[in-house]
């Protein structure tokens, strides 16, 4: 496993000036579970930890989530978290407490609950303290089957979102292989950005750590968080990607975590991410590089 020996700092802009004159109420106000916002009933379900926004629209659907007492069939009917009482097949459903875990993902595992072709998926690295818990779990993002390395599993579905959002611009650091020499016109392609599938695509940065005669490795950086992006830029100079290993995304580095291991994040670890999410997102209010 190949490690990166320093993360760069990423560039943020300024961060704007507060306004004095707004009103109070909207400075960060929290609310009471009695004047709380309200919010879709399937999203609720997603937030409070049990399923998928997909799968609580399944269930509602299907008649079989009670709101207050009353079955409902619209995922968008409106509920104030943390005061009215939502039942899914007859139990209450109570906040669960939030699981923030990572997993080293291995080269031929699926990133799915389950697969028709009988092939490992990453719930089977899950451990068995997270399964026994009979608790809703779901990848933040994906990493294809071919590629490898740092996937965040969680049930705190509105984090998951944030951390995947291209408007965050969150930093995603990856180490390739590829089947060429790393030249000069090479870097400049990947840095210039190139045309694949009818978007724009570019890397933050691009080092090289090593090469030979007819491969080479490469740091990669990305913070546009498009689909397969490093695979389709290669694609596009019909290059062959041998590996690909993501190794850090924003501040959070796999480090010697195991091939296949999964451990819980850190206290520190979260506030880190969340720090960075917070500077990523100031920046992109008032514009952003690239």
């Amino acid at each position: 496993m190949l490690h990166s020996s320093s993360l760069r700092t990423p560039y943020t802009h300024p961060v704007p000036l507060k306004d004095k004159n707004r009103p109070h109420d909207q400075r960060g106000a929290k609310h009471s579970p009695k004047n709380s916002p309200r919010t879709g009933l399937a999203r609720a379900l997603s937030k409070l930890g049990f399923c998928s926004r997909s799968s609580a629209a399944e269930l509602i659907r299907s008649g079989r989530v009670r709101l207050n007492g009353t079955i409902r069939r619209d995922p968008e009917t409106p509920v104030h978290v943390g005061r009215d009482r939502i039942e899914v097949d007859g139990q209450p459903i109570r906040r669960a407490e939030k699981i923030y875990l990572m997993l080293n993902k291995p080269r031929g595992v699926v990133t799915t609950t389950s697969d028709e072709q009988g092939r490992e998926t990453v719930y089977d690295f899950l451990p068995d303290s997270a399964r026994s818990r009979n608790q809703w779990l779901a990848p933040v993002g994906r990493l294809d089957k071919a590629s490898e390395g740092l996937l965040l599993i969680t049930n705190d579905s509105a984090w998951a979102a944030r951390i995947t959002d291209p408007a965050s611009h969150l930093n995603k650091t990856y180490h390739v292989q590829i089947g060429a020499p790393a030249t000069p016109e090479l870097l400049d392609a990947l840095a210039l950005g190139l045309d694949s599938e009818g978007e724009r695509l570019r890397v933050k940065r691009v080092s090289v750590i090593r090469q030979g005669e007819k491969n080479s490795w490469l740091e990669i950086v990305l913070d546009q968080g498009k689909n397969r992006q490093i695979r389709r830029m290669f694609s596009a100079l019909e290059i062959e990607v041998l590996r690909l290993i993501r190794i850090a995304i924003g501040p959070l580095n796999l480090g010697n975590l195991p091939k296949g291991g999964t451990r819980a994040l850190t206290p520190a670890e979260k506030q880190s991410i969340n720090a960075a999410l917070s500077v990523v997102g100031t920046t992109s209010v008032i514009g952003t590089t690239g």
